[in-house]
C-alpha cells in the first residue's frame, strides 16, 4: 500500500493539472447527478418492526386515507383580537388554494369545523328539547288514556251491576280495543323517544369526549387548519411541501400571521449557514497560523470542499430511490469537511518536514503520500468501518446515514491522497514560508533532544484526566432519548412559532396527538357502532394524562375503530411516553378488544426506544473493533486496552455534556437551547461511531510515533515523549479544526443538527486533548516496556501492516537523515 501511494503521490505532483481537472469533472458529474436524479428528504424517522409501524400497516389496509403525512397551518391575529369576518374569508380562500395543490388530499377549514360543531351542539339541544316535548305529549296522552280506561272500567262495573252488560259487551270491547291501541301507540312512542334519547346521549357523550379538541381558540384570535397529503412522510415530494410552504409564506392577509408545522418546512434549510461558515473560517485561521503562509493554509480547505461536494452531491443523487432523512447529508458535510481538512493536513505536514530536511518536491510529495498518506488510508478505514457498522443496528435510516457518512469519508481519503499531492506539487517550494526556505537542510530539523517525563507528573495527569472525565460523564446516567419536535427549532422559524402557538392556545398535547386503533373480536352491528365508540372512547379518556378523545373512523366490516387521543403534554414529554406504554399494556380490553397506538409521537417514542436498545450492541461492536485494530497496528496488548478505555471515557463524557446542556438546560443561553428536552435519539450512536474513528486517528498519529521510536532503539519512556513531540502539533491543529468545523453546526438552523455538532465537537476536545495527549502518554509512561509486550505466538501469526511506512522510508531516505532500521519482531 505504501509503495502504491508513493507512486500515486509522485504522479499527482508531476501531473497536477490532470488530477485537478479530473476531480473537477467528478465534482461536476456528482452535482449534475444530484440535480437530475435527487429526490426529497424526510424529516420523520421510521423503523420496521416497531409497534407503530405495525399499526400503520393495519391502517393502510383499513383506512388508507389516514396514512398520508399531515401538517398544521396556524393563523393568528397580530393584534390578539378575534379574527374578523373578512380575515376568516381570506383564510378560507387561502386554504382552498392549498387544497388545489397536487399531492394535497384534503384541507380542513377551521371556521367550517367550528360552525359544524356549533350546529351539532345546537341540533343536540334542539333534539333534546323536541324529545322532552314529545315525552310530555306522551305523558299527557297517557294521562288521558288512564282517565278513559277508568271511565270504561266504571261503565263496565255499572252495566254488570244493572244486569245489561251482555247487551253492551260488544260496545265495551270496541272501546277497550281503542284504548289498547292508544296504549300501544303511546308505548311505541316511548320506545322511539327512548331510542332517540339514547342516540342523543351517545352523540353528546362523543362530543363531550372531544370537547377539548378545538381548531379556533377560545378568544377567536387563532385558528388551526389541518393539511392532509396523499403520500407518507418519506414519500412526500419536496416539490409538494415547497409549493405549500411558498403559498403560505406568500399569503398577504392583513393583520394575520401565518405559520406552519415542521412537516412542510424545508427539510434541508440551514444545511450550510453562518455557524458552519464561521467554523470553516476558524479552521482556515488555524491552518494559516500553523503554516504561516497562505497557499499551504488553503490547500486542505480546497481538498475538503471538493471532497464534500463530490460525496454529498453524489449521495443525494440517490435520495429518490433510497429513503434518506434530512440530517443525512448534513452528517456527510460535517464529516467530509472535518476529516478532509485533517487528512490533507497530515500529509502536508509530513511533506513540509521532509522539504525542510532537503528533499525534492516530487520525491517528498510521494514519500509523504506513502507514509502519512498510508496512515491516512488506515485512519480513514477505521472511520469508514465504524460508520458502516451502523448497519448492525438494524435501523434503516441510521444505516443509510452511516453509509453516506462512510462514502463521504472515503471520498475525503481519495481526495487527500490524490488532489492534495497535486496541489502540493503545483505550489512547489511555496509550501514553506520564505524564512523556512532559507533553513532547508539545517540539522535542527533532524536532531531533536528527548527527555522522559517525570513519573509523578504521569500519575497526576492520569488521575486528573480520569476523574475529570468521569465527573463530566455523570449527567449521561439520566439521559433520555427523543426526536426533535417544533420546540427545538430556531425561534424565528414558522415551525417553532406554530408549535408554541398551538401549545399556548390549544394545549401542548395538540402538537402530538396519538392515533389509537381498537379491534373487536367480532363485527359490531351498524346500529351499535356509536355506542361502541362511546364505550371505547370513555375507556381511553379515563387513562391518566388524556385530555380528549375523538372518533376518527370505523372500518366497513365494523371491527376496527380509530380514535384521535390528545395527551396532556407534548410529544417529547415523559407523560406522553408513559401514556403510550400504558395504552399498549392495557390491551386486550374486556371482551377481547385489542388496542394499537400510532401517530408521529408514538413513532418517535418507538424509534427512540429502538435506538436505545441498539446502543449497547453497537458499543460492543465498536469496542471489539478498537481492540482488534489497535492490536494489529501497535503489536501490543496494553496499548489497545489503554486506547479503548480512553475512547469509552471520552465518549461518556461527551454524552454527559450533551445531556447537561440539551436535556438539563445548563448554559442554555450560550448554546441557544431555548426549550430543553430529550437528547436527539440517534445522536449518541452517531457520536459513538464518529468519535471512535477520530479517536483511532489521533491514537494512530501519536502512538505510532511512540512505537516507531521504541522499535528503533529509544527507551520506552523516552519513546513516549518522542511520539508526543512529533505528533502533538499536527494533532492539536487537526483537533482544533475538527472542533471548529463541528462547533459551527452547534448554531445550525436545524434543531436536530445542533446536538450532533456539539457532541462531536466536545467529544473531539475530550479525546484529543484530555485522552490522547494527556491520559494516554501518562499511562504509556507508567507501563514502560510492558506497554509493548505481545505474546510471541500472536506476534508470529499477525501480519505486519507497517502503517508508518517504515519500509518505504528505508527505500527513500530523507536527505541528511539516516534511514530507519527494520523494526525488531
Amino acid at each position: 500500500m505504501a509503495n502504491l501511494l508513493f507512486r500515486l503521490g509522485r504522479f499527482s505532483a508531476r501531473r497536477a493539472w490532470t488530477v485537478i481537472v479530473g476531480w473537477l469533472v467528478v465534482l461536476g458529474l456528482a452535482g449534475g447527478a444530484f440535480l437530475a436524479f435527487g429526490g426529497s428528504l424526510a424529516s420523520s424517522f421510521g423503523i420496521p418492526g416497531t409497534e407503530t409501524e405495525r399499526v400503520n400497516d393495519q391502517l393502510s389496509d383499513t383506512f388508507p386515507d389516514l396514512t398520508g403525512a399531515s401538517a398544521t397551518a396556524v393563523f393568528t391575529a397580530i393584534d390578539g383580537a378575534e379574527l374578523t369576518g373578512e380575515q376568516q374569508r381570506e383564510v378560507s380562500a387561502l386554504l382552498q388554494e392549498v387544497a388545489d395543490i397536487e399531492g394535497v388530499a384534503a384541507v380542513t377549514d377551521p371556521f367550517e369545523v367550528e360552525a359544524e360543531r356549533a350546529t351539532q351542539a345546537e341540533q343536540l339541544e334542539t333534539g333534546r328539547d323536541q324529545l322532552e316535548d314529545g315525552m310530555a305529549a306522551l305523558d299527557a296522552a297517557q294521562a288521558q288514556l288512564t282517565a278513559g280506561q277508568q271511565q270504561l272500567d266504571a261503565a263496565i262495573a255499572q252495566a254488570q251491576a244493572a244486569g245489561f252488560y251482555d247487551m253492551a259487551a260488544a260496545q265495551f270491547d270496541q272501546q277497550q280495543a281503542q284504548l289498547d291501541a292508544a296504549a300501544a301507540e303511546i308505548e311505541a312512542g316511548r320506545t322511539q323517544v327512548a331510542e332517540q334519547t339514547q342516540q342523543l346521549d351517545e352523540g353528546a357523550a362523543l362530543m363531550s369526549l372531544a370537547d377539548e379538541i378545538r381548531v379556533v381558540s377560545a378568544d377567536g384570535a387563532t385558528a388551526l387548519a389541518a393539511i392532509q397529503f396523499d403520500q407518507t412522510m418519506f414519500d412526500l415530494p419536496e416539490s409538494t411541501k415547497g409549493e405549500v410552504a411558498d403559498l403560505l409564506d406568500g399569503a398577504d392577509i392583513p393583520g394575520v400571521e401565518v405559520d406552519y408545522s415542521s412537516t412542510i418546512a424545508a427539510t434541508t434549510e440551514g444545511l450550510i449557514g453562518v455557524g458552519e461558515i464561521v467554523g470553516v473560517a476558524i479552521a482556515g485561521l488555524v491552518l494559516l497560523l500553523m503554516m504561516r503562509a497562505l497557499l499551504p493554509a488553503v490547500t486542505p480547505l480546497i481538498s475538503s470542499v471538493v471532497g464534500v461536494g463530490v460525496g454529498v452531491a453524489g449521495s443525494l443523487a440517490f435520495s429518490d430511490v433510497v429513503e434518506m432523512a434530512s440530517v443525512t447529508p448534513i452528517l456527510g458535510v460535517m464529516l467530509g469537511l472535518a476529516v478532509g481538512i485533517d487528512y490533507s493536513l497530515f500529509i502536508m505536514n509530513r511533506h513540509r518536514r521532509q522539504m525542510l530536511a532537503g528533499m525534492s518536491v516530487p520525491e517528498s510529495v510521494g514519500l509523504a503520500n506513502g507514509t502519512a498518506g498510508n496512515a491516512v488510508v488506515f485512519a480513514g478505514s477505521t472511520v469508514i468501518v465504524a460508520l458502516a457498522a451502523l448497519l448492525v443496528t438494524g435501523i434503516p435510516f441510521l444505516g443509510v446515514m452511516g453509509i453516506v457518512g462512510a462514502v463521504c469519508v472515503l471520498i475525503a481519503v481519495l481526495v487527500s491522497v490524490t488532489l492534495t499531492p497535486a496541489l502540493l506539487g503545483l505550489i512547489g517550494m511555496r509550501v514553506l514560508t520564505r524564512k523556512a526556505r532559507a533553513t532547508v537542510g539545517h540539522p535542527d530539523h533532524t536532531s531533536p533532544e528527548i527527555t522522559p517525563m517525570r513519573t509523578s507528573r504521569a500519575v497526576g495527569a492520569a488521575a486528573l484526566a480520569v476523574i475529570a472525565l468521569l465527573i463530566v460523564a455523570i449527567p449521561a446516567l439520566s439521559m433520555r432519548l427523543g426526536l426533535p419536535d417544533g420546540s427545538s427549532e430556531a425561534t424565528d422559524t414558522p415551525q417553532y412559532r406554530a408549535y408554541t402557538t398551538v401549545a399556548e392556545e390549544f394545549g401542548a398535547g395538540q402538537n402530538g396527538p396519538l392515533l389509537v386503533v381498537a379491534e373487536t373480536p367480532e363485527p359490531v352491528a351498524e346500529a351499535d357502532e356509536v355506542a361502541t365508540q362511546v364505550k371505547l372512547g370513555t375507556i381511553l379518556a379515563d387513562q391518566d394524562d388524556v385530555v380528549a378523545v375523538a372518533p376518527v373512523a370505523v372500518s366497513d366490516d365494523g371491527r376496527v375503530f380509530a380514535f384521535q387521543v390528545i395527551p396532556a403534554d407534548g410529544p417529547n414529554s415523559e407523560s406522553t411516553e408513559a401514556l403510550v406504554h400504558e395504552l399498549r399494556e392495557a390491551s386486550p380490553l374486556e371482551g377481547g378488544v385489542t388496542l394499537g397506538v400510532a401517530g408521529q409521537a408514538s413513532g418517535n417514542i418507538d424509534v427512540s426506544q429502538k435506538l436505545a436498545d441498539a446502543l449497547p450492541v453497537y458499543l460492543a461492536v465498536v469496542v471489539g473493533l478498537s481492540l482488534l485494530i489497535m492490536i494489529l497496528v501497535f503489536r501490543s496488548l496494553l496499548v489497545p486496552l489503554i486506547a479503548t478505555a480512553g475512547y469509552v471515557l471520552s465518549l461518556f463524557a461527551a454524552l454527559g455534556a450533551v445531556t447537561a446542556i440539551y436535556q438539563w438546560g445548563w448554559l442554555a443561553d450560550l448554546f441557544g437551547v431555548h426549550d430543553p428536552g430529550p437528547v436527539l435519539s440517534f445522536a449518541p450512536i452517531i457520536i459513538m461511531g464518529v468519535l471512535f474513528g477520530l479517536a483511532m486517528d489521533y491514537q494512530l498519529f501519536l502512538v505510532s510515533g511512540m512505537r516507531e521510536a521504541y522499535v528503533h532503539g529509544l527507551p520506552a519512556r523516552a519513546a513516549v515523549v518522542a511520539g508526543v513531540r512529533g505528533g502533538r502539533a499536527v494533532v492539536t491543529a487537526a483537533a482544533i479544526i475538527m472542533i471548529a468545523v463541528f462547533g459551527g453546526f452547534v448554531f445550525s438552523h436545524l434543531g436536530m443538527v445542533r446536538p450532533l455538532g456539539f457532541g462531536l465537537a466536545i467529544g473531539v476536545l475530550f479525546d484529543a486533548f484530555v485522552v490522547r495527549m494527556m491520559l494516554v502518554p501518562a499511562l504509556m509512561h507508567l507501563c514502560g516496556n510492558a506497554a509493548w509486550w505481545l505474546p510471541k505466538w500472536l506476534d508470529r501469526i499477525m501480519p505486519d501492516v507497517d502503517v508508518e511506512g517504515a519500509a518505504l522510508e528505508r527505500e527513500h531516505p530523507v536527505h541528511g537523515v539516516a534511514a530507519p532500521e527494520p523494526a525488531q519482531r
